[in-house]
């Protein structure tokens, strides 16, 4: 089967930057990021007769943070020790072990077991029992699902090696450095290489500038929360519930949601992954494409995020298809995005504290129908106007129903009123005329217009 291979690439960005014009547009949301400060400075002066910039959202979101700490030492250290040492028994035995089929399954069944248990359920425990607040809980959840990932594939591409590979008589099996798998957990990558392109030196002053950059993206996310967001959904009265005001919610949020979108890709897939690569040296720096000229979701979705996708891509949809001998090419898509969507809902799930599947929706359905209708024979350019149309409203419906949610859960009583993602039900009801009119008008749900 075809191996993902790495080369020596730089960012897309770095080719982007040498044209005036993205730079400009650069320069501008740099422009709104300090228009955003003066603004709330000029509250804060109003409000309280001072200039100061209070960050109480920041300190609260990021709280317990040693907490978090120890438990992701915790599961680094497993993943760092249990996978490796487990190769390591179960190499050594293979072609000596008249069962091998019993050994493979006993280990693996094993692992998986323990597994289970510090990296499934203990960062769940963790996260629920100590109360993490929300980007504490979502630094613990994502650095599980990255362990999972990372330990997934150096299993799995070093065990057929091991396989195939029968030592000498007298020779032990070869084995992977344990350093080289050292540098796999923490390079910007998880595709598991013995080797990476490396390159000769660390350019310092690239490493400063772009920790200064992934910080700005973390005051900029704040203040698009502080102006965009809480102004309208943090709930002073109560007003009856009706099609205009959710109308309104949704398009509200569609300026927040986007600007929340691409600061997400530039704060992580560009800023984080090349700090990391830099610092290590890691020489293959396509992380993404040029996803923003897709004509089609099936290239969105293959060039949005290519460190995700060539994991699922290589472990998932190959992985299926070669089990299947090529027969069921739908199904082993339809497999990847359903374990995608499960995934990202699980993240969001646990990181907000409440399940609420607008992503999942979102994702795994009218994801995959665009991913059949806007396939990659669609070249107009009125289709990528379609995609960002889609990328708008799409934001602006999670940004609308997880805020609502989460004010939801702070301010409703269980009784008497409806949460907003019960509001919700209560409106597609409506509008599969299984409620009046008059019971509609009843619901009491919680917005600022």
């Amino acid at each position: 089967m075809i191996r993902k291979h790495f080369f020596f690439m730089d960012n897309m960005k770095f080719e982007l930057f040498e044209i005036s014009h993205i730079r400009t547009i650069y320069h501008m949301f740099i422009a709104i990021l300090l228009i955003f400060s003066l603004s709330t400075l000029a509250v804060d002066y109003i409000d309280q007769g001072r200039l100061v910039l209070e960050f109480d959202l920041l300190l609260y979101a990021f709280g317990k943070l040693g907490t978090v700490t120890w438990a992701w030492t915790i599961m680094f250290v497993y993943t760092l020790c249990v996978p490796y040492c487990t190769l390591v028994f179960w190499g050594s035995l293979y072609h000596k072990f008249p069962y091998k089929l019993g050994l493979s399954l006993g280990t693996g069944l094993l692992m998986s077991a323990i597994q289970m248990c510090v990296l499934g359920v203990f960062p769940i425990y963790v996260v629920v029992h100590h109360q993490l607040p929300p980007a504490s809980r979502f630094i613990v959840i994502l650095e599980q699902i990255r362990f999972l990932m990372k330990a997934y594939s150096f299993m799995r591409e070093t065990t057929p090696v091991i396989m195939k590979n029968t030592p000498k008589e007298g020779e032990s099996p070869r084995f992977p450095t344990f350093s080289s798998y050292l540098y796999f957990l923490f390079c910007p990558t998880l595709i598991y290489r013995e080797s990476y392109p490396r390159n000769s030196h660390i350019r310092w002053r690239y490493v400063g500038v772009t920790a200064g950059m992934t910080l700005g993206c973390l005051f900029y996310g704040y203040f698009i929360l502080v102006r965009l967001c809480i102004p309208i959904f943090k709930p002073d009265t109560k007003q009856p519930f009706s099609k205009r005001t959710m109308v309104l919610a949704v398009f509200h949020s569609v300026l927040p949601g986007i600007m929340l979108l691409l600061l997400c890709f530039f704060a992580f897939l560009h800023c984080w992954l090349n700090l990391f690569g830099e610092l290590l040296r890691f020489a293959d720096r396509m992380f993404y494409k040029d996803w923003w000229n897709s004509t089609s979701f099936a290239n969105y979705y293959r060039t949005w995020n290519v460190v995700v996708h060539d994991w699922l891509y290589y472990y998932g949809y190959r992985d299926i298809l070669w089990l299947s001998k090529r027969k069921f090419r739908t199904a082993a898509m339809l497999s990847v995005f359903i374990v995608s969507a499960v995934v990202h809902e699980y993240a969001l799930a646990m990181g907000f504290g409440f399940f609420y599947p607008v992503m999942f929706i979102l994702f795994a359905v009218f994801g995959v129908i665009f991913n059949f209708t806007m396939n990659d024979k669609r070249k107009s350019p009125m289709f990528n106007v379609i995609i960002w149309m889609c990328l708008f409203l799409g934001q602006g419906v999670q940004v609308c129903l997880y805020c609502q949610e989460w004010y939801a859960q702070i301010h409703c009583p269980r009784k008497g009123v409806c949460a907003p993602s019960t509001c919700f039900l209560q409106v597609v009801k409506h509008a599969l005329g299984k409620i009046s009119s008059s019971d509609l008008k009843n619901v009491t749900w919680y917005y600022r217009p």
